[in-house]
């Protein structure tokens, strides 16, 4: 490689690291809780359901209560379910009988306790688990400056690690290997940075390419949007599959009776090994009401093997099929296949382990690039001046992004004590609390003290996790492991192996004299 090639990487893997270091950082971190998010919010409401795609709802006791409180004729229903919890999602589109009251023709978006069939909307099930999957792609930012940020930010990242494999191709193999912990800082930082970063390569690769397709998707079809289909982007939909076939409303009352568990049931005799996942009723109580039942074959029989029966009421004939074992095409497994690998639920508990434990690796490879950063521009031959600003740039670097661990420790503590915590409740917590400390580790300007008492606290609120979680709702979690409540114990042993580590890490550092 030519000294202006390696120079144009070099800086260009820097400069574009060190830009979304902060930011970058919070994505991963909270990314890596995400990959728990079902198990937080089940953990938070002392709820465990099995693990399965699956809607367990008696559909038509449902529709009948929702029928009392929305007046459900003429309207487009969608129940579905898109996490391990036992709530669903129910959007009722806006009725489409023009004599309606105007309050029946808006449409309503809440979640129903497939249990006890209670309704709330998205801000009475807020939670913890959606906090930090929501953090994650900076959803708190109003939209959509968050959403683009967090893309490109993840557009970026992809430059960082494009860069750092043309700058480390040809020692690639041989500076795997090499991690000199006794020699001096920047080579320890530089070794860590190299080493730990081609661990967890893949895994940053496949989270850069789909993080910026899911955040920055529109910008990036816009402009097929504007000159294949003349901005009307429902075509594009249409063809993607994204939107059903609609069927015409005709105002004239259904005079059969319907039942649908019946046609979810015959649905899911069509194939075996077959699971539920939505349930899209259109005209609902109309003489053209239609009921799409459609799910996905269970991961170990087929990756991609999503399926689909339409039936008409009127006369009960299925007048569509998507056969999920013959019937699947190209477009189903892109879209499902980029899904599957950014959230990672095809490999059970052993896949979010791993991707929970390489994404924490992902943060420390930012936080070692941020040191080799300050390292090679402390030296004398820089004026102090600049000297004096770049630490003060990585003081602030490292009290942010360090103290997010204690500030999330003690999040789950006052989601477990104050449950239901209100979404601006958990905000206040959250974003104050993290503020404070940031500002804390600011204004002690020690990057030493910001890392020790970082860990230090979270491992000590970590502890503390469970041991709320059994003086609140009692099950310690030796009592959930007995009963079965398995998301429940896994968070709780979660916290005590990870603060276990932490503690561990901490007490394992010893302070270097200043020569």
């Amino acid at each position: 490689m030519s000294n202006r090639n390696y120079n144009i990487y070099f800086h260009t893997h820097t400069v574009s690291g060190i830009v979304i270091s902060v930011v970058l950082f919070v994505i991963f971190f909270a990314g890596s809780f995400s990959f728990f998010r079902d198990e937080i919010i089940n953990w938070e409401r002392n709820e465990s359901v099995s693990i399965t795609k699956e809607i367990d709802l008696n559909y038509d006791t449902a529709l009948k209560k929702l029928n009392k409180e929305y007046v459900l004729y003429g309207r487009n229903i969608t129940i579905s379910k898109h996490s391990n919890e036992r709530r669903v999602n129910i959007y009722a589109e806006g009725t489409k009988d023009t004599l309606a009251p105007a309050k029946q023709k808006e449409g309503s978006f809440f979640y129903l306790d497939t249990k006890n069939y209670k309704t709330t909307t998205y801000e009475e099930s807020y939670s913890l688990g959606e906090f930090l999957y929501r953090l994650h792609f900076l959803a708190q930012v109003p939209y959509p400056v968050g959403y683009y940020l967090s893309g490109f930010i993840a557009l970026f990242f992809l430059f960082a690690i494009v860069t750092g494999v043309l700058l480390h191709w040809k020692k690639i193999v041989s500076n795997f290997y090499v991690f000199r912990p006794k020699e001096k800082l920047k080579t320890l930082w530089t070794d860590a940075h190299t080493a730990l970063g081609m661990i967890g390569l893949p895994f940053q690769f496949v989270y850069a390419v789909t993080g910026a397709f899911f955040m920055i998707k529109l910008l990036i079809v816009a402009p097929a949007v504007m000159a294949l289909y003349q901005g009307d982007q429902n075509k594009l939909y249409k063809e993607l599959e994204y939107t059903d076939s609609e069927y015409k409303f005709e105002n004239k009352k259904l005079a059969t009776p319907f039942n649908i568990n019946q046609l979810v049931s015959k649905a899911k005799s069509n194939w075996n090994d077959f699971e539920i996942n939505r349930v899209y009723i259109q005209n609902y109580g109309d003489a053209n009401m239609h009921v799409l039942v459609e799910g996905e074959l269970v991961n170990s029989k087929k990756f991609t093997g999503i399926g689909k029966v339409v039936y008409r009421i009127s006369d009960g004939k299925e007048i569509a099929k998507k056969n999920p074992e013959t019937q699947n095409n190209y477009l189903d497994v892109v879209k499902n296949v980029l899904y599957r690998i950014h959230f990672g639920d095809y490999g059970g508990y052993a896949l979010k382990i791993v991707s929970f434990i390489l994404g924490i690796i992902t943060c420390f490879v930012i936080i070692s690039g941020v040191m080799i950063w300050l390292i090679a521009r402390d030296k004398k031959n820089i004026p102090e001046k600049k000297r004096r600003f770049n630490k003060g740039v990585v003081h602030i670097y490292l009290a942010i992004c360090l103290s997010m661990y204690p500030i999330t420790a003690s999040a789950f503590i006052a989601a477990k004590l104050f449950y239901p915590l209100s979404q601006s409740s958990l905000y206040s917590i959250y974003f104050i609390g993290w503020l404070m400390l940031a500002i804390f580790f600011i204004v002690k300007r020690n990057d030493a003290f910001t890392n020790k008492w970082c860990l230090i606290l979270g491992s000590v609120l970590g502890f503390l996790i469970p041991v709320t979680n059994g003086i609140v709702s009692e099950n310690w979690f030796w009592n959930s492991f007995i009963q079965n409540k398995n998301q429940i114990f896994f968070i709780d042993v979660f916290w005590i192996v990870l603060a276990s580590i932490t503690l561990y890490a901490v007490l394992s550092l010893k302070p270097k004299e200043n020569k």
